[in-house]
């Protein structure tokens, strides 16, 4: 099975938000339609800050990966760090969130990333195997922490 990867655009945000509520609803993420407009539509107009993907058939994709792009000197030049990644209940299980983890990382290896990261609850032992599945490794020693501006 390769599951497909589909660089979004605008004319997807009628398929792409719905996905994007689905997540934050039940990762439990305060989120309205105002705010998921204001994070994707940069995003699906070709921003160079990040890219948004849909996965599976493009006319009814069964989720959606987002990343984003930064620096690093520690890793050496561009990483990235995968903001979201979402599969619709009914289809999880199957390895496409697998499949989907290591070709995103194969074609933004391609394009000189030399670093992709993520974030997971430290509770969430299935998410956590997904990961490493894809080639993942805890940084053990570091903590993600954030400090919300405005």
């Amino acid at each position: 099975m390769t599951t497909a990867l589909h660089l979004a655009n605008e004319a997807d945000f009628a398929k792409l938000e719905p996905l994007v509520e689905a997540f934050h609803a039940e990762m439990q993420i305060a989120s309205d339609t105002d705010g998921r407009v204001a994070g994707l539509l940069p995003l699906l107009r070709g921003s160079p800050y990040g890219a948004a993907y849909l996965l599976g058939p493009r006319r009814a994709p069964v989720g959606y990966i987002v990343v984003t792009f930064g620096w690093s000197v520690e890793f050496g030049g561009m990483d990235a760090f995968i903001d979201e990644v979402y599969i619709r209940p009914t289809v999880r299980g199957r390895g496409m969130a697998t499949e989907a983890l290591i070709g995103l990382a194969k074609a933004l290896e391609s394009v000189d990333v030399c670093a992709l990261h993520l974030e997971v609850d430290r509770s969430d032992e299935t998410a956590q195997k997904l990961y490493l599945r894809a080639g993942f490794k805890s940084r053990e020693r570091y903590m993600l922490m954030t400090r919300k501006l405005s």
